[in-house]
């Protein structure tokens, strides 16, 4: 189809010619984009008595270029990674929407980063990250041939050590939630899952025979969307055994919900979203120091180090590429460095009686 509509921009027309790609946007309606198109056809195939200069590729408006991006997110990547994109679009486009993708200049950037700073060095970074994804994919399709965000560095950023609930305060919030939440809660935990990867997950990801699951995942390279076999403990076997039991036979999710969509304007049902206001009011209704759903994928990581699973074990668990990864989320103090510490503690009291190592102290 060489003419067609994205919701909300508007038509336009995507052809090739003899080998060379021929697109323009956004046309109000589909009439509009369809003379449009048979214009440049014309145009194209009219013999020309002169030389024609075509124009140049980096000669795309930056308006043009985020479109382009997000619709090629939306295809490859995930609906949070979209959403996330969606978002940066709006106010990077709300900066440079006049002006062409090579009149992006690096000061433009830098300043832009800035500004975003002030809100906080995490959202600087990650709008970085985007917009140099944007720069090289427009690079990769031969769009423009200068990337603004080269050379540009992350801001600094004071990392702390994640909040990880303790067994009684994950204890707690589960004995807080519904049945149906506490099912969910309990899918996250035992098999340390993304939500992403739960709110995925079908009943055709669900073998009892074999007691395991397939959880899909876009965070690998190329955003394909990548299986993995976890086991099924006895606990989420017996939780999804129920659930199966009971479950609706004309909805494929194990998990799902009806909610309105303010995009159809109606009430839809699909698998679960987001739900971010749950986990607070959960905690404050168990009375404990608010989580949320990927800190039940920490804390049960940090489950499996203090049993001395191997990290590679873990790794494979997590659906991590990158053990350096893994690490971030092992929070325990493994025995080794309890022991260098025991050490360290008797070393230095060999050193000298009580009363001298104070005197040399206070030196």
């Amino acid at each position: 189809m060489s003419v067609y509509s994205v919701r909300g921009k508007g038509w336009r027309y995507d052809f090739t010619l003899n080998g060379q790609r021929y697109t323009e946007a956004w046309f109000s309606t589909k009439r509009q984009a369809k003379e449009a198109e048979a214009r440049k056809r014309e145009e194209i195939l009219r013999p020309q008595p002169i030389t024609v200069v075509e124009t140049a590729p980096t000669d795309i408006t930056f308006l043009e270029l985020v479109n382009l991006r997000l619709d090629y997110v939306k295809a490859y990547k995930s609906e949070k990674y979209f959403a996330d994109y969606i978002g940066l679009g709006r106010r990077v486009v709300k900066q440079w929407k006049k002006l062409k993708a090579r009149e992006i200049t690096r000061a433009m950037v830098q300043s832009y980063l800035i500004k975003r700073a002030k809100v906080s060095a995490f959202s600087a970074n990650k709008d970085l990250r985007y917009i140099r994804a944007l720069f090289n994919f427009s690079i990769k399709q031969e769009l423009i041939d200068t990337d603004p965000t080269k050379g540009l560095e992350f801001m600094p950023v004071e990392k702390r050590v994640k909040y990880i609930p303790s067994k009684e305060d994950v204890a707690k919030v589960l004995l807080a939630a519904d049945p149906d939440t506490q099912d969910y809660l309990i899918a996250i935990k035992e098999t340390m899952a993304r939500v992403g990867e739960i709110n995925r997950l079908t009943w055709q990801d669900v073998n009892f025979e074999g007691r395991f699951i397939f959880l899909y995942t876009r965070k690998k390279k190329g955003g394909h969307l990548t299986p993995r076999k976890i086991p099924m403990t006895t606990k989420l076997y017996d939780t999804l055994l129920r659930r199966f039991q009971n479950r609706d036979k004309d909805k494929p999710w194990v998990f799902w919900q009806r909610y309105w969509s303010s995009k159809e304007g109606n009430f839809v049902e699909g698998p679960y979203q987001d739900r971010k206001k749950i986990m607070g009011t959960l905690c404050r209704k168990a009375g404990v120091r608010y989580f949320r759903f990927h800190a039940l994928r920490h804390f049960s990581a940090s489950v499996l180090e203090k049993a001395n699973v191997s990290i590679s074990s873990i790794q494979r668990i997590l659906g991590h590429e990158n053990r350096t990864t893994t690490e971030i989320y092992l929070h325990s103090i493994g025995e080794a460095e309890r022991e260098a510490m025991a050490v360290f503690e008797r070393v230095s009291q060999d050193e000298g009686s009580g009363e001298s190592l104070t005197q040399t102290l206070t030196q």
